[in-house]
């Protein structure tokens, strides 16, 4: 599977916990392109998985992926953004900052989430937050088809985690 990604573009990462998105962004991307909401709840209260912590590191993650788009520098947003409203305001973002944005959906079988989240040595989410998770980007997979994207992509097999090719386009379109 080979993924054509606009240079200076807002990428999206959708998906469940468990479901590889923060894998597939340090295999295919620098670190300092990715923005993850796990690693800003952590910047501000010293533990990822504090969810108290949320609204803080959501508020740096778009502050971060502002200033990144407003550059032209390509901002890979490592966070579930299975919930309609928070895609709303990132594409809110990119369009001010007339940047195209890519949707990477991670559609994998729920067993499978469950079964690598329940495997992480770190941080566990609760069973049932990943079967909201996944039940609420299900909701959502209609929807995406109609929001604008330059690109959607949709993975739906652990082995293209792994063997997906990016291509980066120098256009911007």
């Amino acid at each position: 599977m080979t993924l054509t990604i606009p240079e200076g573009s807002l990428v999206l990462l959708i998906g469940p916990a468990g479901s590889g998105k923060s894998t597939f962004a340090r295999k295919h991307f620098k670190s300092t392109e990715i923005v993850s909401s796990d690693a800003l709840r952590a910047a501000v209260s010293d533990d990822e998985a504090d969810q108290s912590a949320s609204g803080d590191a959501f508020w740096l993650l778009r502050l971060i992926a502002g200033m990144r788009l407003k550059r032209g520098k390509l901002t890979v947003i490592d966070a579930t953004n299975v919930q309609a409203p928070a895609r709303e305001s990132l594409l809110a973002l990119a369009s001010r900052n007339s940047r195209p944005t890519v949707a990477i959906v991670f559609k994998l079988p729920l067993a499978v989430c469950l079964e690598r989240n329940a495997a992480r040595p770190d941080r566990k989410v609760m069973p049932e937050i990943v079967e909201n998770q996944a039940a609420d980007l299900l909701s959502s997979l209609p929807r995406l088809w109609e929001e604008p994207y330059a690109c959607l992509y949709v993975i739906d097999n652990a082995e293209d985690i792994y063997s997906v090719q990016i291509i980066r386009d120098p256009r911007n379109p």
